[in-house]
């Protein structure tokens, strides 16, 4: 059904901005449910190549913009797909007060049970991230128990804690004194850095800033 639809799109049967034909006539015409075609069109809808709106129809997108799919990935096995050997290590962990910034990005206020921890992700003994996150402690009240020197607090939220929504951002920035002793690089090197804020529902979960050792290059497909 998918790879049908496409394929109209893409011949320009179907033109960008054309109405396409209804559920259940699709269903008819390719003898298929009407559940296989509404789940088709809902995955295209969510990469950018139909528009659907309610009661107005589906209409091919007048200028589709295909969606890269960014997955939250466990370091760890980012580390050994590279076969590379990881290690870890906790640096901090603590219950505080979180900053205006964490209150703004999760939509709490500041006398929300968060924790605070900072840790380092290696990969043949050398630095390869560090992260310094909060978590909501209300969100997700069973890290309050997780043993944090045992399993990263990314590896642990990807087990545990399913979200439904998130940003992300990348940027490059100057690495501070502090970050660029935990790295073992110099003051101002220049760093990759991955910041990312998660929810359930309504719910902020985490916010999280990932900062790479110099040379880390990502790869996405699209």
């Amino acid at each position: 059904m998918r790879d049908e639809v496409l394929r109209r799109i893409h011949t320009r049967e179907w033109k960008p901005g054309d109405q396409i034909p209804k559920e259940v006539e699709l269903a008819e015409e390719l003898g298929c449910a009407r559940a296989t075609v509404n789940r088709a069109l809902r995955e295209l809808a969510a990469e950018g190549f139909l528009d659907r709106r309610r009661k107005a129809g589906t209409r091919v997108a007048t200028h589709p913009v295909r969606r890269a799919k960014l997955d939250i990935p466990v370091i760890r096995l980012e580390i050994e797909g590279r076969g590379q050997k990881y290690a870890y290590g906790l640096l901090y962990s603590e219950r505080r007060t979180p900053p205006p910034e964490i209150c703004t990005n999760l939509g709490v206020t500041p006398d929300n049970d968060m924790l605070h921890i900072t840790s380092l992700h290696l990969a043949d003994g050398k630095p390869y991230m560090f992260e310094e996150r909060w978590v909501s402690v209300a969100a997700t009240p069973q890290i309050a128990d997780a043993d944090l020197s045992k399993i990263s607090a990314n590896e642990w939220l990807v087990l545990h804690a399913p979200y439904t929504k998130g940003d992300i951002s990348f940027s490059a920035v100057l690495a501070s004194d502090t970050e660029a002793r935990i790295l073992r690089t110099h003051k101002d090197a220049p760093l990759f850095l991955i910041e990312r804020t998660t929810w359930e529902g309504e719910n902020g979960i985490t916010s999280a800033r990932l900062l790479f050792a110099p040379g880390y290059r990502m790869h996405s497909a699209i």
